[in-house]
């Protein structure tokens, strides 16, 4: 089986962001890829953050019910993740890995999950958590995953 890719919030928002375009063409080059490959992972915090950004925030935004679309499509990427053992696992990496205790949920999902890299903007590129390591979606072209 190809290794798993977890998307961040960051990715899924850019991926609708125009402002920025070059975030814009490297997050739909990785949701395409991973749509194609059947290997994208997200929890359920990630879609929550998505749906708030990208209907509240993010401007223009988007509408609501195209929002709660798009929500539903993505819900395809979720996997079972006990909440108990999760938040076990996101503190265990706050602590040992000095990370916010929003990323260490976020990579604690991604183990929880299975998955081999998390696609993030928001923590170092390179840096390997515990078996999850970090790809910037920006700097790095999904054909490059070794996997």
């Amino acid at each position: 089986m190809s290794a798993l890719v977890f998307v961040d919030t960051n990715v899924l928002v850019y991926a609708r962001d125009a402002r920025v375009p070059h975030k814009q063409r490297g997050a739909h080059d990785w949701l395409d890829f991973l749509w194609e490959t059947r290997r994208g992972r997200l929890s359920l915090q990630v879609l929550s953050e998505y749906y708030v950004t990208v209907t509240r925030k993010l401007k223009p935004g988007l509408r609501v019910e195209e929002a709660r679309t798009s929500v539903r499509d993505l819900c395809y990427w979720l996997g079972p993740v006990d909440a108990k053992d999760l938040l076990e696992l996101a503190w265990n990496l706050e602590g040992r890995a000095s990370l916010s205790f929003w990323d260490a949920l976020v990579v604690g999902a991604a183990r929880s999950l299975g998955c081999t890299y998390v696609l993030t903007e928001d923590l170092p590129a390179g840096q390997d958590l515990g078996g999850v390591r970090v790809v910037d979606p920006y700097a790095t072209s999904p054909r490059h995953l070794d996997d």
